[in-house]
């Protein structure tokens, strides 16, 4: 029996002898860098808002109504909370806003982005206890009621501050403690409201929230003089139904009126921001070039009546298939990583040259979306080759995988109209789940948003996404080996 590795030398030469076929890998190399260059290049965005930047480093949202005092040293405050009221836009008729809130926070500064607590009731949600933008700690359920208030308070000792609640004011339930490390001698405490963008169809609409406090009261520590009411954030006067932020007393009761949020930021809340997979869509037209090479890899021995020669060499089907798998998986995994390793980092040079800004990565995530790309084109790569053995001519090979891998992509990434579900379904259960492995984007609980594919989140984890493909590719490979046995004796 002939040994792999010869098997193997074979077809690696079959492969190099052939230039177009290495053509075809260093131009799909190629596509995934050049439009990534144009990507990088097409959009300007001079002149847009800062993006706020969190404790961690991550883009956050911090935009909300705040009635606040200077607090040096230790101390506590609080407060009941009997009503909490949202209206949406345009009309501003009432309405469910789930994540609404309404509390007591400490802040270490009225700058965005600057490290916090809260203690909050919310639309939906009960009481929550959330900090520095990304923890979410949840209380007890339910909503307020002018029959059935809640009574909330913040402890500072330090850099630790806890959240408690009440039913009465009397007998209290710690809900947590935070450590909001650097927090400075002299900070930013009192009362907050905050309403984000509710969700309607393909798009978000401006919220507008109403608490109503009452029983404030505040212990140790040493507090300013006066109580300042101030809209944290960019003011939004041309949108209807989002105004800065307005307070009033009355009788011992405090109206606070506030929209916005406190929250890491998602892609529907940065609105032109980017992600490192806008500068990947090369890998569109990448796929294209890799698929019909693929197939032509076996087919080209059909039509020239060579596959008897190769069969009559090694008898094996099975290590046929695998040694041209072995050596098209190969070739078009370095040509696809040499492609995304350039394409990146030229990419993100260019678009944030053009004031773009991009959701940062970390390494090990840039890392992934390098592998990820190269062993997607090169999987695919390999569907096409079984492809090609089952139907032995590249212009079937060519269009069946083309249909099932990137026709998806096409619908995930190019039309937003789609239902949410068909998304879903079609980045779960056809090959197109495989670009999951370039997501960058995590969603989060506690925001309300567009949580699509076409956003950017996918609702498998990347590798989960990409095995979808490896799956399709097994049984392709495993039902071409038992043609090629049964049919090309």
């Amino acid at each position: 029996m002939t040994p792999f590795s010869s098997v193997l030398h074979a077809e690696w030469t079959k492969f190099r002898t052939v230039r177009g076929w290495a053509a075809g890998l260093v131009a799909a190399a190629l596509m995934v860098v050049l439009v990534a260059l144009l990507a990088g290049v097409s959009s300007d965005q001079h002149g847009a808002p800062p993006v706020p930047i969190g404790p961690g480093g991550e883009p956050v949202t911090d935009s909300f109504f705040f009635l606040h005092r200077p607090l040096t040293g230790n101390g506590s405050l609080t407060v009941s909370v009997s009503a909490l009221e949202a209206r949406i836009a345009p009309d501003l008729e009432p309405g469910t806003v789930p994540w609404a809130k309404a509390g007591l926070i400490i802040k270490d500064s009225s700058r965005q982005g600057s490290p916090y607590a809260a203690i909050m009731v919310t639309g939906s949600h009960g009481v929550r206890l959330q900090d520095n933008y990304v923890d979410d700690t949840a209380g007890s359920p339910g909503p307020v009621s002018t029959a059935s208030p809640r009574w909330l308070r913040l402890d500072r000792s330090g850099d630790l501050i806890t959240g408690s609640e009440s039913a009465d004011g009397v007998h209290w339930t710690a809900v947590g403690t935070v450590h909001l490390a650097g927090l400075g001698s002299t900070v930013q405490a009192g009362l907050f409201v905050a309403s984000p963008d509710a969700v309607q169809g393909l798009g978000t609409v401006p919220t507008v929230a109403t608490a109503v406090f009452g029983n404030l009261r505040t212990a140790g520590g040493q507090l300013g003089d006066r109580w300042t009411g101030d809209h944290i954030g960019p003011e939004s006067p041309d949108s209807p139904g989002k105004p800065a932020g307005t307070f009033t007393e009355s009788g011992g009761s405090v109206t606070v009126t506030g929209a916005g949020d406190i929250a890491p930021a998602v892609r529907a809340s940065l609105g032109a921001a980017g992600t490192v997979a806008d500068l990947l869509t090369g890998t569109f037209p990448a796929l294209i070039a890799v698929i019909a090479v693929g197939a032509l890899f076996v087919t080209t021995e059909y039509r020239d009546d060579l596959i008897h020669v190769t069969l009559a060499a090694t008898p094996s089907r099975s290590r046929v298939l695998a040694a041209k798998a072995i050596v098209l998986g190969a070739v078009t995994f370095v040509a696809g990583l040499a492609g995304a390793v350039v394409a990146i980092p030229l990419g993100e040079h260019l678009a944030r040259a053009n004031g773009v800004y991009l959701f940062p990565l970390t390494s090990a995530t840039r890392l992934r979306i390098e592998l990820g790309t190269a062993a997607l084109l090169a999987t695919a790569a390999i569907l096409a080759l079984a492809a090609g053995t089952a139907f032995r001519r590249s212009a079937g090979a060519v269009t069946t995988v083309t249909m099932v891998v990137v026709l998806p992509y096409l619908l995930v990434a190019q039309i937003p109209f789609i239902p949410a579900a068909v998304l879903d379904w079609l980045t779960r259960v056809t090959p197109a789940a495989a670009f999951s492995v370039q997501q960058t984007l995590t969603p989060y609980p506690q925001v309300t948003s567009i949580y699509t594919p076409y956003n950017g989140y996918y609702p498998l984890a990347p590798w989960t996404g990409f095995a979808v493909l490896a799956g399709y590719t097994t049984v392709a490979l495993a039902a071409a080996v038992v043609l090629l046995r049964r049919r090309d004796a």
